[in-house]
């Protein structure tokens, strides 16, 4: 019988990667990057200011002059003027380096009267200091993102600064969640005593929902042959993939293997060395479509590992309500991020 880890790495060695769409940025976080972002200039794109004060030629500092005629003034978001010899150029962080100047003075070094910056006394500037120079954190044409990330918000700056407006990302999978059984009643209908709550369905959706997915749905089933496979076999047909709630063990009821191989799904695994969810099922269909299923303990609530990026594709109710929660809730998080690096969605 497999271990979790053994049926998650088989999980993710039958999964297949579905097709790129392109999305604007403000839908992009939390994506699967599905292109290299490459640098469209230098960054910084020119020698950047890092103080307020005053921007000098450290050579005149060299020959003893202490003072400095204040030429100009410079903000961030202007064109470098040219320092002239002996001068300064009152200057603003982020702005760019005046030519001619090689070391800023801060503000709290100087002191300004009549149009002229005094160094403070003692205070000995170094060449360079104070500036950020042009393509130190990267240069044109670097590769500052890989596909295959999980999208993060302060990857969106750097998409950004490479000037791009919209990014490649893999498509978000149609989920369809259904729970079997007869013995389900769904919220708001009559209840007999011998009825217990569909809960599983609905806590799955919201699972999904709350890690972006938004093709998500959950259906009730019956314990009937015939309903089962009109209804899997139309769920099969419109979405990615499917996550059953039911119908895996050894019951006299429990109709869904034989009806997802009279349906062409292939099975990979079924059973996990796990307790509860020892019956865990997993197999593929043609289209590179996946379904999941395991075993409902009286629609015990299904838990998530709070995982950022989850995969709708390794989520299913390998997280059950035991003692032995946090073990499979590391090992699946183990797989999410294995799935996350080869590109899956």
């Amino acid at each position: 019988m497999l271990t979790t880890a053994e049926a998650l790495a088989r999980i993710l060695a039958a999964t297949e990667v579905l097709a790129p769409e392109s999305v604007d940025l403000a839908s992009a976080a939390g994506r699967c990057l599905r292109q290299a972002v490459v640098a469209e200039r230098d960054q910084p794109p020119f020698n950047r200011v890092m103080m307020d004060g005053i921007a000098i030629a450290r050579a005149d500092v060299s020959a003893g002059q202490r003072e400095f005629p204040l030429q100009a003034r410079q903000m961030a978001g202007e064109p470098a003027v040219t320092l002239a010899r002996g001068n300064c150029i009152e200057i603003m962080t982020g702005a760019a380096l005046p030519h001619g100047a090689d070391c800023i003075v801060p503000v709290e070094r100087i002191s300004v009267s009549d149009a002229v910056a005094t160094l403070e006394t003692g205070y000995e500037p170094q060449a360079r200091q104070f500036i950020h120079p042009r393509g130190s954190d990267y240069a044109t044409g670097s590769t500052l993102l890989s596909s295959g990330r999980a999208i993060t918000p302060m990857d969106i700056a750097l998409i950004v600064a490479a000037g791009l407006s919209e990014v490649r990302v893999g498509r978000r999978p149609v989920v369809r969640v259904l729970s079997t059984g007869d013995e389900l009643v769904a919220a708001g209908r009559p209840i007999a005593p011998h009825q217990v709550r569909l809960s599983n369905g609905p806590a799955m959706v919201a699972m999904l929902a709350a890690h972006g997915y938004d093709d998500c749905r959950d259906d009730h089933l019956p314990d009937d042959r015939d309903a089962l496979a009109r209804g899997i076999s139309a769920h099969l047909e419109a979405a990615d993939v499917l996550v059953l709630s039911g119908g895996v063990s050894m019951g006299k009821a429990d109709y869904v293997p034989d009806v997802l191989a009279e349906l062409g799904v292939d099975v990979v695994f079924h059973k996990v060395s796990q307790r509860p969810g020892k019956p865990l099922w997993f197999g593929t269909a043609p289209g590179g479509k996946t379904v999941v299923r395991h075993r409902a303990r009286r629609e015990n609530r299904v838990r998530s590992a709070r995982q950022p990026g989850v995969s709708a594709r390794v989520l299913p109710a390998l997280c059950c309500t035991s003692a032995r929660q946090g073990v499979r809730a590391r090992t699946a998080c183990a797989a999410i991020r294995s799935a996350r690096r080869r590109g899956h969605v």
